[in-house]
């Protein structure tokens, strides 16, 4: 197995209290990896509610709209195996770095924008540029932090900002585009990547695997082109249903482009995507409570924003308070997520937040018409959103642990594709029940129960399939 080349001072001492002490450089390398997938989280769902606003300005009609959200969910999903490996092979920190700058050039013209063609390439170029920052910076994240308390720490952090800035993005988006337009959402995205680009050069080391074996191109291509066509099929399902002939036709190529990539990497000299990896049963299960927080919750938080503004009748503010108040549990669930683990271990800490996510969402049930439906739905979706945090970083820690630096690319690419397909998946599946029902409300408790009976189910599966692999990782 090939050795990692980076070159890294030895982590620092614990404290008695086993919380690892950082240096000064490390916090700073933290600090520039977690800001740009805290930027690129922001950009999930910052446009949300700017979207009427952009379609007036741009001359953009309903129909058309869905691409603004869609043009940047293709190429961030469809790419991120392929640019995981590009990383490994020629350069995380490389990789890092042209993704910053790709991202921020796209923000800019996003930005100055002066038709829908224009808008919609940048969004795409913002994809691409995602693409390769996500999987680049948890590579780079798992590298230089060695496994143990330290890295316990710095991806609950960066779990914690991957949250934050998702529910951050839903408050400023409205905020910025009431004050000063649509087109400051985009600007926002363009000062973040300023701040981090010039700092990173310095800070971050460069890492790959030393014996560069040949990209595996027809991996590449299947994977990719299968990952696009899911991801279109899934967004396109969530406006307009899956009855659409090309949502038919996208979702059946997709499925069947994976499936041949199975059957590319399990004869590839140089696979793409480790088969024998895939069947670890941390990778696989850890990737499977991935899927399940990361698509449930974006579900729980879609119907209780129609529910709170379109059943309950407050306004775009007040529904922006209710998930500051999760952003704030989410934020002090991540800075203790790393303690929870290190007493119980990730596998533990995995199953129980997934179960504790299930039971929280089947606590919003009883959510109805009364004055007091809005403080349970406050509660209940912040102590979820708690949970969801948890199950968050002990995943990618549980998929990640144990895997050698040479294949981190590849670990890291499965945890993000989960985090994207997860986030893609959950809204049109379940999420449509609640838009096309004659009565909202009842659609929402449908969706609310199916949720929770998923991750409770998850929550049981995951458990048991892990009791093949590490007790404690």
């Amino acid at each position: 197995m090939a050795i990692d080349t980076t070159t890294r001072p030895p982590a620092p001492a614990d404290t008695p209290l086993g919380t690892p002490r950082l240096s000064t450089r490390d916090k700073l390398v933290l600090f520039v990896l977690c800001a740009a997938q805290f930027m690129v989280a922001l950009d999930f769902s910052v446009l949300n509610v700017a979207l009427p606003h952009l379609g007036s300005d741009l001359g953009m009609s309903r129909s058309t709209l869905q691409w603004a959200v869609t043009a940047f969910a293709l190429p961030s999903g469809g790419f991120l195996l392929l640019f995981g490996r590009v990383g490994d092979l020629y350069g995380r920190r490389r990789l890092f770095l042209s993704g910053l700058a790709l991202f921020g050039a796209a923000s800019l013209l996003a930005t100055l924008a002066w038709d829908p063609a224009s808008f919609l390439a940048g969004r795409a170029l913002q994809g691409l540029g995602a693409a390769a920052i996500v999987p680049a910076g948890m590579s780079l994240l798992t590298t230089t932090f060695p496994e143990g308390p330290a890295r316990d720490r710095a991806l609950g952090i960066s779990g914690t900002l991957l949250s934050l800035g998702f529910t951050v993005g839903m408050v400023a988006g409205g905020v910025l585009t009431d004050a000063l337009g649509w087109r400051s959402t985009m600007a926002l995205l363009t000062l973040f990547a300023l701040i981090v680009l010039p700092l990173a050069p310095g800070l971050l080391p460069e890492s790959r695997t030393p014996d560069r074996p040949r990209l595996d191109v027809p991996g590449a291509v299947t994977v990719t082109t299968g990952l696009l066509s899911l991801i279109y099929a899934l967004s396109t399902a969530a406006d307009h249903g899956f009855g659409r002939a090309d949502v038919v036709a996208a979702l059946v190529a997709g499925l069947l482009l994976l499936a041949a990539f199975t059957v590319v990497e399990s004869r590839s000299a140089a696979p793409l995507v480790s088969l024998p990896m895939l069947r670890r049963p941390t990778v696989a299960w850890g990737n499977v409570g991935g899927l399940v927080t990361f698509s449930m919750m974006s579900t729980v938080v879609f119907v209780l924003t129609l529910y709170l503004q379109e059943v309950l009748g407050l306004s775009a503010f007040e529904t922006g308070l209710v998930f500051g108040v999760q952003g704030v549990l989410s934020a002090v669930a991540g800075a203790l997520a790393a303690k929870v683990i290190g007493r119980f271990g990730a596998r533990r800490t995995l199953v129980g937040s997934l179960a504790g996510q299930g039971a929280l969402v089947a606590a919003l049930l009883p959510l109805g018409t009364h004055s007091w439906s809005v403080w349970l739905a406050t509660a209940a979706v912040s102590l979820a959103s708690a949970c969801h945090l948890g199950a968050i970083v002990s995943y990618g820690l549980t998929v990640t642990s144990g895997v050698p630096d040479g294949e981190q690319g590849l670990a890291t690419g499965l945890v993000t594709s989960t985090q994207q397909v997860g986030i893609t998946v959950g809204i049109p599946v379940l999420g449509v029940l609640a838009t096309t029902s004659r009565n909202l409300l009842a659609g929402v408790h449908t969706v609310l129960a199916l949720d929770a009976a998923i991750v409770l189910a998850a929550a049981v599966l995951v458990g048991l399939g892990l009791r093949r692999g590490q007790s404690r990782v």
